[in-house]
């Protein structure tokens, strides 16, 4: 007698149809009927991890470097809730992850049942869409919508199902692949137009990209070289603006060094390409300002703009290409060029001394690791000071990628980020520069890495407390309270676990320790023990900001604490 199909059957026959090529997660109780179906699929690899959250964490680097739906499970009530913050990042990220939850029996829905919870209050502002499966009926109508959703709009979804229904048989009827390709989308001809009068009529331009700039490289650089136009961009830009261009004058924010906040300030007229900068502070008042974005909501939320477009990047700056005047003044993008260079000189200075300078500086260390990373590696940076040295100290090339928490900024990301890039990427290098603090927090799924055999290699920046936090507090003028800890030798954890584990202590070993590391087999952890007062301040510092330092420092040694003051001072002191 044929087996008939289930809900579950028909569910991921869909999303196989769809792209998704694997699943994230852990199984248990009302996700076995499910789970049971995706092993007779045989189309889905199910990725079992040791937390949802950094099951999700890593999905969402699996979805947005192959640009491709992935899947992440967790079953009812707490492994439900485990999804939410990854699923959080999935949306600030723009990450289509679809997320299958476990559910309570539909005889027991709204009873109080052991691990019930409302999928559509749980999930009402991680999720896109959320779906309810509580009749065999709503299979395709359901599935189907969340997986257009999660394409359409960039971002997560959920199919919730109770286990009775995953395991009843599907309704008849034609289960058909979902397709997707993002339209052609720019903007209508007297908007081109009016871009190209006010680019005309401003004497000097400066451009700031994001990651709308994903595949609008080469316009935009061809629209900098006719404008003669400095370009900065913020660091989910990075990755798209910085390489192959002579005209990139670095970034802006918290993490920037360059000539990009002083272009942006300076210019007749600021062209936002494809970016939602969070950061208002460091956005220019004075400018006129033109945003190009392929979503209506981003246009104008952050700052004042006097020209709003909607339209892909690369489409937009194609078609307004030919209408622009060539400039010839160059002495705007030679100013930012200039302090760019002198920039790339200030920040360089603890990398020529590094080998000398102890403890370890961690600029020293990731520009060490740039040095020696393949020319397609793809990283992965925890939230914090791991952002900074990467936005600082990893150079991006044609084909590197650069991904982190950036939107939502969560902690612990970077070693799941990696385990799903290794695994969106077979045989590419992969690195993860984890901040001490974020890869304790989901130690476990190292386990993962290793029993994946992922070539992995986790850099661990291990200075014993919460640096950006410290910094954060500095700024404030507030005493740092809460921020220390004290860590395990992690190359002995990480040998524990089945991972190659090297510790370095003394920047003369920094060299051999990182060409070893990236050169072994199979996943391996560098515990660089690093200067824990090593902080890195942004372009521009605000009055606000230099009085906080000093009103914290001031705190500090009224408190006894005169060796921190003074060697934070004097770093400080050099960095200004």
């Amino acid at each position: 007698m044929a087996r008939h199909k289930t809900v579950a059957d028909a569910m991921w026959e869909m999303l196989a149809g769809a792209g998704v090529r694997r699943c994230y997660g852990i199984v248990g109780d009302a996700l076995n009927p499910v789970i049971d179906a995706l092993r007779r699929n045989g189309q889905v690899d199910f990725v079992h991890v040791r937390h949802e959250e950094a099951g999700v964490f890593a999905a969402v680097a699996d979805a947005s470097l192959t640009r491709s739906p992935v899947a992440v499970c967790g079953t009812a009530g707490p492994g439900a809730t485990h999804l939410i913050n990854g699923l959080m990042d999935a949306r600030k990220e723009g990450a289509p992850v679809i997320a299958i939850a476990g559910d309570t029996p539909t005889s027991k829905i709204d009873t109080g049942a052991l691990e019930e919870v409302d999928p559509h209050l749980l999930f009402q502002v991680a999720s896109l869409y959320t779906g309810r499966l509580v009749n065999p009926a709503q299979t395709r109508a359901v599935v189907q919508t969340a997986i257009r959703t999660a394409l359409s709009d960039n971002g997560p979804t959920v199919i919730a199902v109770p286990g009775d229904v995953a395991a009843a048989e599907a309704p008849d009827g034609t289960f058909q692949a979902v397709s997707h390709h993002d339209p052609v989308l720019r903007p209508s001809g007297p908007d081109l137009e009016a871009l190209a009068s006010m680019l005309d009529a401003a004497g000097t331009v400066t451009i700031f990209g994001g990651d709308g700039c994903r595949d609008a490289h080469h316009e935009v650089v061809a629209l900098a070289e006719k404008l003669k136009a400095p370009v900065g961009y913020s660091l989910r830009g990075k990755q798209w603006l910085e390489w192959g261009n002579p005209y990139a004058a670095g970034m802006t924010g918290l993490l920037g060094w360059g000539g990009a906040y002083k272009a942006m300030h300076e210019c007749g007229v600021c062209l936002m390409l494809g970016t939602d900068f969070p950061f208002t502070d460091f956005l220019p008042d004075k400018p006129k300002k033109v945003q190009v974005d392929r979503w209506p909501a981003h246009i104008g939320r952050r700052t004042h703009v006097d020209l709003g477009l909607v339209g892909h990047v690369a489409e937009t700056v194609a078609a307004v290409l030919p209408l622009v005047r060539e400039k010839t003044d160059t002495a705007h993008l030679d100013r930012a060029l200039k302090e760019t260079g002198e920039w790339r000189e200030l920040i360089g200075h603890y990398v020529e001394r590094g080998p000398e300078t102890k403890p370890i500086r961690p600029e020293y260390l990731v520009s060490t690791i740039n040095e020696h990373a393949s020319e397609d590696a793809a990283f992965s940076a925890d939230t914090g000071t791991a952002c900074i040295w990467m936005a600082r100290y990893v150079d991006a090339k044609e084909g590197r990628r650069l991904f982190g928490s950036l939107s939502w900024a969560s902690m612990a990301n970077a070693m799941p980020n990696a385990m799903g890039a290794a695994l969106a990427y077979p045989g590419r290098q992969v690195i993860a520069l984890c901040g001490d603090g974020g890869f304790t927090m989901l130690l476990g799924d190292l386990l993962t890495i290793v029993e994946r055999e992922l070539p992995v290699k986790l850099i661990v920046l291990n200075n014993g407390g919460l640096e950006f936090v410290n910094i954060e507090m500095e700024e404030a003028g507030i005493e740092p309270f809460g921020t220390r800890f004290r860590n395990p030798d992690f190359s002995k954890v990480a040998e524990a676990m089945g991972a190659t584990g090297v510790r370095v202590e003394d920047p003369a070993d920094v060299d051999e320790a990182v060409r070893h590391v990236l050169s072994c087999e199979g996943p391996a952890v560098l515990d660089a023990v690093v200067d824990p007062s090593a902080i890195s301040l942004p372009p521009h510092v605000t009055f606000g900001m230099a009085e906080g330092f000093a009103l914290s420092l001031a705190k500090q040694a009224l408190h006894g604490k005169l060796d921190d003051v003074v060697r934070t001072a004097a770093h400080n002191l050099r960095v200004l």
